[in-house]
């Protein structure tokens, strides 16, 4: 086990106090200081209750989830909505509310109606699924850590890396023909790393180029997920063009952007715990629970929003119709009574029971493709490069700490 580090190279990422509101309660969200602990103002709370309250931008106060058990119970509860159209649903910030009104399939749907949206994607996602596209993925890192390896020291590996690798993966899934991806890559760049006008037009031209698309695969069939939601439009009316575009839409950046950052912000956080590292280069057998402990230590998808839509009971507190509820799953995957050591990769403590995934109906269907992905990278990466290290006067600079989802927009390495 890794003695605890806690980002030992962090000063380059500016510190905040912790924000308290009027009333007491912290404020929410703050940021992380450290790409893969908790916000500072947060920790606090894990040893405490598994419920705290917490006000939102818009003064609102809601209910934060931070204890392990409580956010398992929470996130399969029949009584609680991720529908972000309920006029009680809430909003991190003011750019979320904005956009609320939009319906978002998928994420944003429960009950049939999400089961009915889900159901047609699952085969493409199980694990015998990711398992056969495991030799694509590999000749795609490989070809990736070849030109790294030509062009020399040093490399960010955001952009020479985790950016390309899992965007040409995700369109690979979609079924997105050769000559389109360079056209997805850069807008999903855009989309991620660009000014606000320039991620809204990004957006955009996604949608637009995703329907057309759409439109050309309904005379030229492929085997790529637009065409199995094509097909499944063909036979469920309740589908129509734009909820089949937000669909492609989701499923694209989804895929693309969890798995860039958790590339990225996980061998940062490996290369601050050296003793797995080493474990890594000297045998697989141990990959698989570091994984595992990376994806609950690093989380970087973090936020989840519900609304109670019936009074419940939890933990000794009574959530009331209404309610907002945010549960953190980086603070729940670290709550003290759950991991023995939750601020530390400990492989004794592994298991694929962690929240990074959330849990639930809603629990993440690409969760088997993301652990493929993140085996073959993180092997492949040390083992060609076993010298790879940081620039400890760079290494945090292109960190973006995020409400929902955290984020690196370049990471300097050296071997």
């Amino acid at each position: 086990m890794d003695a605890p580090t806690f980002c030992p190279n962090v000063p380059a990422v500016v510190k905040r106090e912790a924000n308290v509101a009027n009333s007491g309660v912290p404020t929410f969200p703050q940021d992380r200081t450290c790409p893969y602990q908790p916000a500072d103002a947060y920790l606090p709370l894990t040893a405490q209750e598994p419920l705290s309250r917490v006000q939102l931008y818009d003064g609102r106060t809601v209910w934060l989830v931070t204890g392990h058990d409580a956010a398992r119970r929470l996130l399969s509860h029949p009584e609680v909505s991720a529908d972000r159209q309920h006029p009680d649903f809430p909003s991190p910030g003011a750019h979320f509310e904005a956009l609320r009104h939009i319906p978002t399939p998928l994420l944003g749907v429960d009950g049939p109606e999400h089961a009915r949206q889900r159901r047609p994607l699952v085969p493409a996602f199980t694990a015998r699924s990711a398992a056969a596209l495991r030799a694509h993925i590999q000749q795609i890192t490989d070809t990736l850590l070849d030109a790294i390896e030509e062009l020399g020291p040093p490399a960010d590996l955001v952009s020479a890396f985790a950016a390309p690798l899992s965007s040409k993966v995700a369109c690979q899934l979609l079924g997105v023909p050769a000559g389109d991806r360079d056209f997805f890559e850069s807008r999903l760049h855009l989309l991620f790393t660009g000014t606000p006008d320039q991620a809204l037009t990004a957006r955009s031209e996604l949608m637009d180029h995703l329907d057309a698309l759409l439109t050309s695969k309904e005379t030229r069939h492929g085997e790529g997920l637009l065409d199995v939601l094509l097909e499944h439009a063909r036979t469920d009316g309740g589908l129509d063009r734009f909820t089949l575009v937000r669909m492609a839409v989701i499923l694209l950046t989804a895929g693309h952007e969890t798995t860039a950052n958790m590339i990225t912000i996980g061998t940062y956080t490996l290369l601050q715990h050296p003793n797995c590292v080493n474990q890594l280069r000297a045998g697989a057998e141990s990959l698989p629970a570091v994984i595992e402990e990376l994806l609950r230590l690093v989380c970087v998808f973090d936020i989840v929003m519900r609304v109670a839509t019936a009074d419940i009971s939890i933990e000794g507190h009574a959530i009331r119709v209404g309610d907002g509820i945010v549960v953190s799953l980086s603070l729940a995957s670290h709550d003290p009574a759950h991991y023995p050591a939750p601020h530390i990769i400990d492989t004794k403590q592994a298991s694929p029971r962690h929240l990074a995934f959330g849990t639930g109906p809603h629990q993440c269907l690409g969760q088997h493709l993301a652990r493929t992905e993140l085996h073959i990278a993180f092997r492949s990466l040390l083992t060609r490069f076993p010298n790879l290290h940081l620039d400890p006067a760079t290494a945090t600079a292109g960190f973006q700490p995020g409400t929902v989802l955290q984020r690196m927009t370049a990471l300097p390495v050296h071997w």
